[in-house]
């Protein structure tokens, strides 16, 4: 009999999860809430911009070998441009003080031990530091580990922390932050190359995964809500969506959902509660953006604005862990991060470029401590009811790596349980 599924959300680790059991021949229903695919993870034309934009700044790293997998069986890798070799533009926006990391290849990080490839007015002692994230335990915070007061603080680790964990570093915990720096920078230069999307989110991640789903026999259904999930025996029996009551009694159902919406679905399940707001502002120039280096991306410390990315006119900031921002007006938050964008480009801060601003209040788990220690697996104590999503527990913290591993762990548990009949294949 051949193994039935129901995935539920069309971010990455729902479409990660569903073209994972369609090739190992299940038969697959994916259904989302909203009118398109993608999540967080998508492009939409804005109408005050006249230009596709992201609903958020998104940098993949080379090290992310999920991602490159996901690309590769979508066949988008072409989409993504990157930094190459590896380097990290930075600038102070009190000082006017300009750098760049520049690792090098091979495991031991020689580079260090160049001035003109690390902070300005470091020394390569100070770096060691970065081997205290390693002995951290469950309970430890980056800045238990990493020294506030150190001269790498500022200028490093709370850019790179804040960026990954989307976490305050007085309060995320330090675990995943060395496990990130041990697959990247502890591997050397190859696995530290930083990539983004040349065309956009949609083009990369969204686009070229409608078609991959339709050629694997992917039913896709959207602007389809889930509304309950009933239970009974130990089992999901029926899916009730807004215009349909489906049965599930004889299928697996994976809930491929950001945490508010499972508990929303399942109040009994014991899921992290919290999540941390990230702020975008897009700006539309007069002309095509070059950031400093060349590359398109700019690290900024300093200010408020955190990290730039460039494509052709636009210029996006990405503010993480944005608690402090995320509810002011969009106009006062334009003007203000243009404060911060505008010397960073050689541009007057009068008058504001036009703009659009975009809020994720909700946009990734909060990674403190007690939350790292509370993500779920992919099973659930409903034996056809499963999870997936960057929030559940997958050795990365929550980015679009630890989505599409997230639904293909999800997937490959599913099958290990309920493998399809290939016989008439």
């Amino acid at each position: 009999m051949t193994t039935r599924v129901h995935v539920v959300g069309g971010g990455l680790a729902g479409i990660s999860a569903a073209l994972e059991l369609a090739d190992a021949g299940a038969e697959v229903s994916l259904h989302e809430a909203a009118p398109s695919l993608g999540g967080r993870c998508r492009s939409f034309h804005d109408p005050v911009l006249e230009r596709e934009i992201d609903n958020g700044g998104h940098v993949v790293l080379s090290a992310n070998a999920e991602v490159f997998g996901y690309l590769d069986r979508i066949g988008a890798r072409g989409e993504l441009v990157g930094i190459e070799p590896a380097a990290f533009p930075f600038l102070d926006l009190a000082t006017g003080e300009r750098w760049t990391i520049r690792p090098n290849a091979g495991p031991i990080p020689w580079w260090i031990m160049a001035p003109g490839r690390r902070v300005p007015g470091t020394r390569p002692s100070d770096y060691a530091e970065a081997l205290q994230l390693y002995f951290a335990d469950a309970r430890a915070r980056v800045a238990d580990r990493l020294d506030p007061s150190g001269p790498l603080y500022q200028a490093l680790w709370v850019p790179l922390a804040t960026a990954v964990l989307n976490t305050d570093p007085r309060e995320a915990a330090a675990r995943p932050l060395a496990a990130i720096l041990a697959q990247t920078f502890g591997k050397g230069e190859a696995a530290c190359r930083p990539y983004v999307a040349a065309a956009g989110l949609s083009r990369a991640f969204v686009d070229p995964a409608l078609i991959a789903l339709a050629r694997a026999g992917v039913s896709v259904e959207r602007g389809r809500p889930l509304d309950a999930v009933d239970l009974w025996n130990g089992r999901a029996t029926a899916l009730h969506f807004a215009d349909e009551r489906v049965d599930c009694r004889d299928a697996c159902v994976l809930l491929a959902l950001p945490p508010h919406a499972v508990r929303r679905l399942l109040p009994d399940l014991a899921l992290p509660a919290e999540s941390s707001p990230i702020v975008n502002v897009h700006y539309r120039l007069d002309a095509p953006v070059e950031l400093p280096g060349g590359g398109p991306l700019l690290g900024l410390v300093g200010g408020h604005a955190q990290w730039l990315i460039a494509r052709g006119d636009v210029v996006s900031v990405t503010v993480s862990a944005a608690e402090d921002l995320v509810d002011r007006p969009s106009e006062v938050l334009a003007a203000l991060l243009w404060r911060d964008v505008a010397p960073a480009l050689g541009r007057p801060a009068l008058p504001v470029p036009p703009s659009r601003t975009i809020k994720e209040r909700r946009a990734t788990l909060k990674l403190t401590p007690a939350q790292e220690n509370r993500r779920p697996g992919p099973t659930t104590a409903t034996l056809n009811l499963f999870l997936a999503g960057d929030w559940t527990n997958t050795g990365v913290p929550p980015t679009i790596e630890g989505a599409i591993r997230s639904g293909r762990r999800a997937a490959r548990t599913i099958l290990q349980g309920h493998p399809p009949d290939r016989a008439g294949d």
